[in-house]
C-alpha cells in the first residue's frame, strides 16, 4: 500500500519585526487625485502585509502640494514619529511623493536616516538605508522637479489660452449678486444685486463703509456668508469688483513660479486680460468708475516717486452727512 506524500513549506520565523509605516500624498482632492490617492494605500498596503518580517504601524496622508512640505500635517507627524522611535521603515510610492522640491526632500530623508529610519521607494526600488543611493535619489528628485515645473508652466499656459479666447471658468466664477444657470453662465440674483446697488449708492452719496455696514445690519441684510453681521472687507470687495460692470479682469494676481506658492498683486509686473460682457451688468461702467475715483480720494495713503505715505487726516462721512 503507498502512502500519498504531502510536503508543506514552513517559512523561516523572522528574528525582528520591522515596524513599517505607509506615507501617501496627492496633490488637490479632484475625483481623480483621490481615486489615485486610494490606488496608492490598497497597493501598498498589500505590500507590507505580504512580508513576514513586517508589521504595519500606521499609514499617513497628505492631500497637500508637494512643494510646501511645512503645510504637510502628516508629514510632519511621521517625521515626529521616526524622532521617538516608533517606525523602522517607511514606504512610498515613489520619490516625487516625498516632494518636488530637491532641497527640502533631501533634507528630510536626512533627518529620516538620523532616527536610523530606511525609506523605501516602491517605484524606484530604492532603499535610503544604502548611503550609495543618495545621490541616486537627489538625481531623481531633480527630474522630478523639473518635471512639475515644466507641468506648472503647461497648466499655466493653457489658462491663459483659455482667457484670451474667452472661454476660461474663471471668468464665469460666481461672485455676490449673481447665481450659475444650468449652462454655467451667470445670471442676476435680484434680491443680491439690489444690495449691491445700494451699496455703491450710498458710497458715492458720501456714506463711509463703516456707514454702510451699520446701514445694512439696522436693515436686517444678510451678508455673502450668509451672516447677520457684515464686514468692511467685504464691503471694500464689492466696491473693487469690476464684475458688477458685466467686465471681468483676470491675472490680478500672481506667482513667482514653481515651486513657490505664494501670489502677489499684479501691479503691472505680468500682463492682465480684460473681458469684456462676461455677464449681465448690475452697475454702469461710469458709476463703477466714479466710486474707483472717489476710493482713491478718501485712501490714506499717497503713492509718489518717494514711495508709499499716509494722509495726516482720514476720510469721515461727517463731511458729507453733517
Amino acid at each position: 500500500m503507498s502512502l500519498e506524500r504531502k510536503v508543506t513549506i514552513i517559512p523561516p520565523v523572522p528574528k525582528f519585526i520591522h515596524r513599517v509605516a505607509i506615507y501617501c500624498r496627492v496633490s488637490t482632492r479632484s475625483q481623480e487625485q483621490l481615486d489615485s490617492l486610494a490606488n496608492q494605500i490598497s497597493y501598498l498596503t498589500r505590500l507590507v502585509t505580504a512580508k513576514i518580517d513586517w508589521h504595519l504601524v500606521d499609514i499617513y496622508i497628505d492631500i497637500k502640494p508637494g512643494s510646501n512640505t511645512s503645510a504637510r500635517n502628516e508629514f510632519e507627524r511621521m517625521i515626529n514619529d521616526c524622532q521617538n522611535g516608533k517606525i523602522d521603515i517607511i514606504v512610498t510610492k515613489s520619490v516625487s511623493r516625498f516632494g518636488r522640491n530637491t532641497a527640502a526632500t533631501l533634507n528630510a530623508l536626512n533627518t529620516i536616516r538620523s532616527c536610523r529610519v530606511d525609506v523605501y521607494f516602491e517605484n524606484e526600488e530604492i532603499h535610503t538605508s544604502s548611503g550609495q543611493n543618495t545621490f541616486v535619489i537627489s538625481l531623481l528628485e531633480g527630474i522630478a522637479q523639473e518635471e512639475s515645473t515644466s507641468r506648472s508652466k503647461n497648466i499655466s499656459w493653457g489658462i491663459l489660452r483659455k482667457i484670451e479666447s474667452g472661454d476660461a471658468a474663471l471668468l464665469r466664477r460666481k461672485c455676490y449678486g449673481f447665481y450659475q444657470d444650468n449652462a454655467g453662465d451667470l445670471q442676476i440674483q435680484q434680491e443680491e444685486a439690489n444690495i449691491v446697488k445700494l451699496i455703491f449708492d450710498m458710497y458715492l452719496n458720501g456714506a463711509s463703509v463703516i456707514k454702510i455696514v451699520q446701514e445694512l445690519e439696522s436693515r436686517a441684510l444678510t451678508s455673502p456668508s450668509g451672516k447677520a453681521k457684515w464686514c468692511k472687507r467685504t464691503i471694500d470687495s464689492i466696491l473693487s469688483n469690476e464684475k458688477y460692470t458685466g467686465n471681468v479682469i483676470a491675472c490680478k494676481t500672481y506667482n513667482k513660479g514653481f515651486p513657490e506658492t505664494k501670489r502677489y498683486t499684479n501691479r503691472g509686473e505680468k500682463d492682465k486680460y480684460i473681458a469684456f460682457g462676461c455677464n449681465p451688468a448690475i452697475i454702469s461702467d461710469e458709476e463703477f468708475k466714479m466710486v474707483q475715483e472717489e476710493k482713491n480720494r478718501r485712501s490714506n495713503v499717497i503713492k509718489s516717486e518717494d514711495g508709499i505715505k499716509r494722509k495726516t487726516t482720514h476720510y469721515s462721512s461727517k463731511h458729507k452727512e453733517g
